[in-house]
């Protein structure tokens, strides 16, 4: 990796001259693969996200997670030419406001703030079940340390964090690897039962998955492997963007399902009963397919993964913070705030803004958490097809960029499937994340607008423009 990680600019750089701010220039495509895989954490995601599939959706999780994936692909696809069209650390809202217009830009930019102020705090609260076998924390007060650890780790230097989530990563995909052998050779049941549709009821009995839930279950698959996005936020940081934000996110992606979905498999094949699968103690298990101390062993990798999804996710998350001042989304004080740099070229204040009220929201209802973001990771997407759909038009045709196969195609079917996904979640979630899109609306009608020739100006790097 000491290729990629090649030494970067001054940090002071960064803050000279009269043209907007910039993040350095310091990683190659294997460490931005590196960090993009730590933000989809597989590991914590098939122990922390997957069990509530399970208890949902029993032997079609497996099944569901694929569908996701397959979704993902078309996604991936979006991502990858917006990415390399624009790459700037602003992301999702950066593609959509030069593409679709500046609203449209800002909805999915408020969209893209739920999810990555929720997502962090919903991984974390999982690392209280992976420290058991040493000690008994509760879960909120466990999360919230792994939220304020990842965001002092987040103030570090990017190439420092590369090295860090790089080891982290190597475990938890060790953790991944042990539990789909252990699966596969205590089998229970055979490869049709990946597809045999059924969950234990409440009383003893089975019920069948119906085609409803399945589609209702999407807005969590897509969650499953959404961290491929961080190689677009990072993409400032790229050394080569045009070429290397693409690669990043294919191979995230590619990546990242085998390493989850593998194992759903054979844990589906590998539980002696419905009712143990149902019930998604994985931890449990593992420990029954193997020993004591092969269990603690993978508990203690999962809770490893967890601190690292953490740290990736604030990195992450603080560059889109950082971008939107830049782009003055927010009063003056507010955006100079946010646009600082610290020492090590890291913006500071973004990264305390997004890990502290992430520590907060630990002490929030779980439930709540997963499904405003299943909603908002839909509707992002959504927007981004439609992106997607218009990327092509007028001088961003010719302009340098990574091409999606089967345009416009892809965008348009994309579309109608999020779509559709998007009003079958509980109404409960779309009141929510439509009540704040709302009040996001109107901050935008009386203050963005208003101001449009001074506010809300995307902007790229100056080595970027095409």
């Amino acid at each position: 990796m000491t290729d990629t990680l090649r030494p970067a600019e001054p940090a002071h750089a960064a803050e000279t001259g009269d043209g907007p701010r910039k993040l350095k220039r310091s990683i190659g495509v294997v460490g931005g693969t590196l960090l993009t895989l730590s933000c989809v954490t597989p590991a914590s995601t098939l122990f922390v996200v997957v069990p509530d599939l399970f208890g949902t959706l029993g032997t079609a999780t497996a099944l569901t997670i694929a569908i996701g994936s397959v979704l993902c692909i078309a996604v991936a696809f979006c991502y990858a030419e917006l990415g390399t069209l624009i790459p700037s650390a602003g992301g999702e809202y950066a593609m959509v406001s030069t593409l679709a217009g500046r609203l449209a830009g800002w909805l999915v930019f408020v969209l893209s703030l739920l999810v990555v102020v929720i997502v962090p705090p919903v991984i974390a609260m999982g690392t209280a079940d992976y420290i058991a076998p040493l000690v008994h924390v509760d879960p909120a007060l466990t999360g919230a340390g792994v939220m304020l650890l990842a965001t002092l780790a987040g103030l570090l230097d990017l190439r420092a964090n590369a090295w860090i989530t790089g080891v982290f990563l190597v475990l938890e995909v060790i953790a991944a690897a042990v539990v789909a052998v252990l699966g596969f050779s205590h089998a229970h049941r055979g490869a049709g039962s990946l597809v045999s549709m059924e969950v234990a009821g409440a009383h003893g009995g089975i019920d069948p998955v119906t085609a409803a839930l399945v589609v209702s279950g999407l807005a969590i698959a897509l969650f499953v492997t959404q961290g491929f996005s961080t190689a677009v936020y990072l993409s400032e940081e790229l050394e080569h963007p045009r070429r290397d934000v693409a690669r990043t996110v294919l191979a995230t992606l590619a990546i990242s399902t085998v390493i989850i979905l593998v194992p759903v498999a054979a844990i589906t094949m590998g539980a002696t009963d419905l009712k143990e699968l149902t019930g998604g103690d994985l931890s449990a298990m593992v420990t029954a397919w193997s020993s004591t101390a092969v269990g603690t062993f993978v508990s203690l990798c999962v809770a490893l993964a967890i601190v690292n999804a953490g740290i990736v996710m604030v990195i992450q998350n603080s560059r889109v913070l950082f971008a939107s001042a830049r782009d003055k989304a927010w009063p003056t004080p507010v955006n100079s705030l946010l646009s600082r740099l610290g020492r090590f070229g890291s913006p500071w204040v973004a990264t305390l803004t997004v890990g502290i009220p992430g520590a907060l929201l630990c002490f929030v209802d779980l439930d709540t958490l997963y499904g405003v973001t299943g909603v908002s990771v839909t509707a992002m997407y959504l927007l981004v097809a439609v992106a997607a759909l218009l990327g092509r038009r007028d001088s961003h045709r010719h302009t340098p960029a990574w091409r999606m196969p089967l345009w416009p195609v892809v965008p348009v079917l994309l579309i109608a499937v999020l779509g559709y996904v998007l009003v079958q979640q509980e109404p409960v979630y779309l009141l929510w994340t439509g009540g704040i899109t709302a009040v996001a609306t109107l901050y935008w009608a009386l203050y963005l607008w208003p101001r449009r020739d001074t506010h809300w100006r995307v902007s790229l790097p100056e080595d970027a423009r095409g």
